[in-house]
Protein backbone atom coordinates (compact mmCIF):
# COMPACT_ATOMS: atom_id res chain seq x y z
CA UNK A 1 0.00 0.00 0.00
CA UNK A 2 2.88 2.26 0.81
CA UNK A 3 4.07 1.78 -3.01
CA UNK A 4 1.34 2.76 -4.34
CA UNK A 5 1.04 5.68 -2.87
CA UNK A 6 4.82 6.59 -3.35
CA UNK A 7 4.02 6.14 -6.86
CA UNK A 8 0.59 8.61 -6.52
CA UNK A 9 2.64 10.80 -4.64
CA UNK A 10 5.59 11.13 -7.49
CA UNK A 11 3.34 10.63 -10.63
CA UNK A 12 1.58 13.75 -9.11
CA UNK A 13 5.27 15.71 -8.15
CA UNK A 14 5.62 15.07 -12.02
CA UNK A 15 2.62 16.19 -13.34
CA UNK A 16 2.68 19.61 -11.89
CA UNK A 17 6.60 20.42 -11.53
CA UNK A 18 6.12 20.53 -15.32
CA UNK A 19 8.02 17.39 -16.35
CA UNK A 20 5.09 16.31 -18.67
CA UNK A 21 5.70 19.02 -20.97
CA UNK A 22 9.23 16.77 -22.43
CA UNK A 23 6.43 14.60 -24.07
CA UNK A 24 4.05 17.26 -25.69
CA UNK A 25 3.03 16.03 -29.36
CA UNK A 26 4.18 18.34 -32.16
CA UNK A 27 0.35 19.82 -32.79
CA UNK A 28 1.80 22.78 -35.37
CA UNK A 29 3.46 23.28 -38.78
CA UNK A 30 6.87 24.40 -38.93
CA UNK A 31 6.16 27.29 -41.20
CA UNK A 32 5.77 30.35 -40.13
CA UNK A 33 1.95 30.62 -38.65
CA UNK A 34 0.47 33.31 -41.32
CA UNK A 35 1.22 30.52 -43.93
CA UNK A 36 -2.17 28.84 -44.91
CA UNK A 37 -2.38 28.32 -48.45
CA UNK A 38 0.74 26.49 -50.14
CA UNK A 39 0.78 26.18 -53.87
CA UNK A 40 2.51 23.01 -55.37
CA UNK A 41 3.41 23.53 -59.24
CA UNK A 42 4.91 21.08 -61.35
CA UNK A 43 7.89 19.45 -60.59
CA UNK A 44 10.29 19.83 -63.03
CA UNK A 45 12.84 17.06 -64.29
CA UNK A 46 16.68 17.87 -65.20
CA UNK A 47 16.87 14.04 -66.35
CA UNK A 48 16.84 13.42 -69.95
CA UNK A 49 14.33 10.52 -71.03
CA UNK A 50 12.55 10.68 -67.93
CA UNK A 51 9.94 8.03 -66.80
CA UNK A 52 6.41 8.99 -68.55
CA UNK A 53 4.24 11.28 -66.24
CA UNK A 54 7.01 11.21 -63.63
CA UNK A 55 6.55 14.79 -62.73
CA UNK A 56 3.03 14.99 -62.32
CA UNK A 57 3.46 11.67 -59.95
CA UNK A 58 5.74 13.55 -57.70
CA UNK A 59 4.14 16.36 -57.95
CA UNK A 60 0.58 14.73 -57.49
CA UNK A 61 1.98 12.84 -54.09
CA UNK A 62 3.44 16.00 -52.63
CA UNK A 63 -0.01 17.37 -53.04
CA UNK A 64 -1.55 14.26 -51.07
CA UNK A 65 1.30 14.23 -48.64
CA UNK A 66 0.27 17.85 -47.45
CA UNK A 67 -3.31 17.45 -47.59
CA UNK A 68 -2.86 14.43 -45.18
CA UNK A 69 -0.20 15.66 -43.05
CA UNK A 70 -0.38 19.54 -43.37
CA UNK A 71 -2.49 20.57 -40.29
CA UNK A 72 -4.80 22.29 -42.04
CA UNK A 73 -3.00 23.67 -44.65
CA UNK A 74 -4.52 24.24 -48.42
CA UNK A 75 -2.78 23.41 -51.20
CA UNK A 76 -3.25 24.57 -54.80
CA UNK A 77 -1.27 24.44 -58.15
CA UNK A 78 -1.01 27.98 -58.87
CA UNK A 79 0.99 30.60 -56.99
CA UNK A 80 -1.25 33.37 -57.63
CA UNK A 81 -3.02 33.83 -53.84
CA UNK A 82 -1.00 31.33 -51.98
CA UNK A 83 1.32 32.25 -48.71
CA UNK A 84 4.17 29.94 -50.01
CA UNK A 85 5.77 27.57 -52.99
CA UNK A 86 7.05 24.46 -52.87
CA UNK A 87 9.36 24.57 -55.77
CA UNK A 88 10.90 21.30 -56.86
CA UNK A 89 13.20 19.84 -59.63
CA UNK A 90 14.37 15.96 -60.06
CA UNK A 91 17.99 16.33 -61.10
CA UNK A 92 18.79 12.75 -61.18
CA UNK A 93 16.97 9.40 -61.37
CA UNK A 94 19.08 6.28 -61.55
CA UNK A 95 17.52 2.52 -61.90
CA UNK A 96 20.73 -0.11 -61.05
CA UNK A 97 20.71 -3.55 -60.37
CA UNK A 98 21.75 -4.62 -57.00
CA UNK A 99 21.05 -8.31 -56.66
CA UNK A 100 21.34 -10.90 -59.96
CA UNK A 101 19.82 -13.82 -60.10
CA UNK A 102 21.44 -17.55 -60.78
CA UNK A 103 21.10 -16.67 -64.70
CA UNK A 104 22.64 -13.18 -64.35
CA UNK A 105 19.99 -11.61 -64.74
CA UNK A 106 18.99 -8.45 -62.09
CA UNK A 107 16.10 -9.15 -59.92
CA UNK A 108 16.19 -6.29 -57.44
CA UNK A 109 16.84 -3.01 -58.24
CA UNK A 110 17.69 0.09 -57.02
CA UNK A 111 16.12 3.68 -57.17
CA UNK A 112 17.94 6.90 -56.68
CA UNK A 113 16.73 9.86 -56.87
CA UNK A 114 18.33 12.99 -56.62
CA UNK A 115 16.44 16.22 -55.88
CA UNK A 116 16.48 19.82 -55.39
CA UNK A 117 13.49 21.46 -52.91
CA UNK A 118 12.89 25.05 -52.07
CA UNK A 119 10.09 26.57 -49.80
CA UNK A 120 9.43 30.01 -50.28
CA UNK A 121 7.48 32.34 -48.43
CA UNK A 122 5.68 34.43 -50.93
CA UNK A 123 4.39 36.96 -48.82
CA UNK A 124 7.73 37.85 -47.19
CA UNK A 125 9.20 36.82 -50.24
CA UNK A 126 12.22 34.70 -48.66
CA UNK A 127 13.33 31.62 -48.75
CA UNK A 128 12.19 29.21 -46.10
CA UNK A 129 14.15 25.92 -46.93
CA UNK A 130 16.08 24.97 -49.52
CA UNK A 131 18.28 21.51 -49.36
CA UNK A 132 19.61 21.28 -53.43
CA UNK A 133 20.60 17.36 -52.87
CA UNK A 134 17.31 15.43 -51.89
CA UNK A 135 18.69 12.10 -52.11
CA UNK A 136 16.25 8.94 -52.01
CA UNK A 137 16.96 5.21 -52.39
CA UNK A 138 14.28 2.48 -52.84
CA UNK A 139 14.41 -1.09 -54.42
CA UNK A 140 11.91 -3.35 -55.76
CA UNK A 141 12.34 -6.56 -57.35
CA UNK A 142 10.84 -8.39 -60.56
CA UNK A 143 8.93 -11.39 -60.60
CA UNK A 144 10.50 -14.74 -61.99
CA UNK A 145 8.34 -14.39 -65.07
CA UNK A 146 10.08 -11.81 -67.45
CA UNK A 147 6.29 -10.69 -69.43
CA UNK A 148 5.81 -8.73 -65.58
CA UNK A 149 9.32 -7.18 -65.87
CA UNK A 150 7.50 -3.45 -67.73
CA UNK A 151 5.06 -3.88 -64.86
CA UNK A 152 7.38 -3.56 -61.78
CA UNK A 153 8.61 -0.06 -63.20
CA UNK A 154 5.57 1.98 -62.13
CA UNK A 155 5.03 0.63 -59.25
CA UNK A 156 8.42 1.46 -58.24
CA UNK A 157 8.13 5.11 -59.25
CA UNK A 158 4.74 5.45 -57.25
CA UNK A 159 7.10 4.14 -54.14
CA UNK A 160 9.38 6.79 -55.08
CA UNK A 161 6.82 9.72 -55.51
CA UNK A 162 5.72 8.66 -51.95
CA UNK A 163 8.65 8.79 -50.14
CA UNK A 164 10.02 11.61 -51.38
CA UNK A 165 7.05 12.97 -50.82
CA UNK A 166 6.57 11.75 -47.14
CA UNK A 167 9.95 12.97 -46.64
CA UNK A 168 9.41 16.71 -47.93
CA UNK A 169 6.25 17.17 -46.00
CA UNK A 170 7.69 15.89 -42.65
CA UNK A 171 10.47 18.88 -43.08
CA UNK A 172 7.65 21.24 -43.57
CA UNK A 173 5.57 19.90 -40.62
CA UNK A 174 8.69 18.88 -38.03
CA UNK A 175 10.07 22.18 -38.68
CA UNK A 176 13.61 20.47 -39.95
CA UNK A 177 15.40 23.45 -41.18
CA UNK A 178 12.60 25.82 -41.59
CA UNK A 179 13.43 29.29 -39.97
CA UNK A 180 10.82 31.77 -38.25
CA UNK A 181 12.54 35.17 -37.99
CA UNK A 182 9.58 36.34 -35.61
Amino acid sequence: MKFIKLVGIVALFLSVSGFRECYKPVTNSGLPKNIKTVAVPAFQFEVEGARFRAESRFTEAVTKEIIRRGRGLKVQGSRENADAVIEGTIRNFIFSGVLLDRDGRARVYEVTIVAAVTIRDLKENKILYDNQNFIFRDSFEFSDDPRSFFNEEDPAVERMARAFAESVVSTIVNGLGVKDDK
